[in-house]
């Protein structure tokens, strides 16, 4: 059955989401800006035109005169020159007497609704204008005379043309250059966007453009903080890449270098108990043969935990770890009986924790191999134990031999060159996962000699107690 691959869509690219907020932003704001400049000039307009009525209403108001009994109007100029300031709109105007009889306007011009309590001011209200909408403005008049007494009341109109115009005026004027700052803000956000993502273009024509193996450092001058951010990380990773690889490199260099001795001396010491001619020499081969075995197998478990310590050390997280419990487990697991069987190992640790932000299993590997080195070329007794001192924090393993040469104290966990001659060489392999160990949780491997024998350290900064 043919194997699916599911094809995820391509997510919208970051502009694409960026412009789609700034826009929903702008439409927002629109909207907003819109609805209260409308509003707005919608009061404006109204204010303007009802001060326009309401002086039209006051200078007909104020010509108005009692003669022989009845009031007469003389209508008066100005108050039609007002109402000529919206000359698209039609005028309606009425003067009624106190008992409704129309003096002089229009029949069908509206009255104000009655009002409880009446209302002594000029009143506004809407009505209509042969079909169309409207605003009137009526203002009384009391007169109390000998022939003439009760209320004249002046009802003047206009359609809404002029104020809806003016209302349509100021909102346009308003959004306009809200609009034209929209369309600026806009095309800005697009250029930047456009000059924020070329940092990453550039990224990724590096990246293309790159050797499999290169790993170096991406540089992270000149770019800004976000994306500084990003290529920091990235070299980060790359860097527990490389070192991923270089650990690789030097396992399959190391074992290329170990095994060819080993195996070619086991694959002679088996074709000579082959030729053997007699018991005595078969067995003496097969002897030898099962010793080189061993050590070959000793030596595949040692560097397959180097590879795993380094691999462990940019993978497992760091946890508190009491070194005291760390050296008991390596007592406890017996294991140094295999390597040296009759010799006891003694445990030295105090009462108070020895604590330390490490991968246990990696202080382990290097807590045997320290052990393991003292029991094949140290001398009885043996001793492993933890200790604090100030802000470091020790895993040691002492024995009363004279321990490696001084001359090698500073050479310490270097690249191993494994020699069946050599005592110091075949202490290095082990003493390299030690090191390891040390680099990866910033610590370092401390030697030292005294009358009582030889102590090497696993040294780490302590870590500090937990409130």
């Amino acid at each position: 059955m043919a194997e699916r691959i599911a094809v995820h869509p391509q997510g919208r690219s970051l502009l694409t989401r960026v412009l789609r907020a700034v826009i929903l932003l702008l439409l927002v704001g629109g909207v907003l800006a819109a609805a209260t400049s409308w509003f707005s000039g919608r009061r404006a307009a109204r204010e303007s035109y009802d001060r326009l009525l309401l002086g039209a209403a006051s200078d007909i108001a104020e010509s108005i005169r009692i003669q022989n009994g009845e009031a007469m109007v003389d209508l008066p100029v100005s108050a039609f020159e007002l109402l000529a300031q919206a000359p698209d709109d039609r005028v309606s105007y009425a003067v009624r007497g106190p008992d409704e009889t129309l003096i002089t306007g229009f029949d069908d011009a509206p009255k104000a609704p009655t009002e409880r309590p009446r209302v002594t001011g000029p009143r506004f209200f809407d009505a209509t204008m042969q079909g169309e909408k409207a605003r009137f403005v009526e203002i009384s008049r009391r007169f109390a005379e000998r022939d003439f007494s009760g209320e004249v009341r002046v009802t003047v109109g206009q359609t809404l043309r002029a104020r809806d115009a003016m209302t349509a005026q100021l909102m346009l004027e308003a959004v306009l250059p809200m609009g034209l700052a929209g369309i600026a803000l806009l095309v800005a956000s697009v250029l930047t966007i456009r000059s924020a993502m070329r940092p990453l273009e550039a990224i990724a024509d590096d990246l293309a453009t790159r050797d499999p193996y290169d790993l170096t450092p991406m540089p992270t001058e000149n770019v800004p903080r976000e994306v500084a951010v990003i290529l920091e990380a990235m070299n980060r990773f790359m860097a527990r890449l490389d070192r991923q690889f270089d650990a690789m490199r030097n396992l399959i260099s190391d074992s290329a270098h170990q095994l060819r001795t080993p195996v070619a001396a086991i694959r002679v010491q088996a074709e000579t108990a082959l030729d053997a001619e007699d018991d005595a020499c078969r067995d003496a081969a097969l002897d030898r043969l099962v010793r080189r075995t061993r050590s070959l197998g000793t030596l595949l478990d040692q560097m397959l935990s180097r590879a795993l310590v380094i691999h462990r050390n940019d993978s497992a997280p760091r946890q508190r770890i009491d070194l005291r419990e760390v050296a008991l487990d390596i007592v406890d697991g017996r294991d140094h009986e295999a390597i040296a069987p009759g010799i006891e190992v003694g445990l030295v640790i105090g009462e108070d924790a020895v604590e330390v932000l490490a991968d246990a299993f990696s202080l382990t590997e290097a807590g045997r191999n320290l052990l393991s080195n003292a029991l094949k070329h140290g001398a009885p007794p043996v001793r492993i134990g933890a200790d604090r001192d100030g802000g470091e924090a020790r895993l040691w393993v002492e024995d009363a031999g004279p321990g490696l040469p001084p001359e090698l104290d500073g050479r310490l966990g270097e690249r191993f060159q494994r020699s069946a001659a050599s005592r110091e060489d075949s202490a290095g392999i082990g003493l390299s996962i030690v090191t390891a160990v040390a680099e990866a949780f910033d610590g370092r491997i401390e030697a030292r000699r005294g009358a009582d024998g030889f102590r090497i350290s696993l040294v780490l900064p302590a870590a500090e107690p937990e409130t």
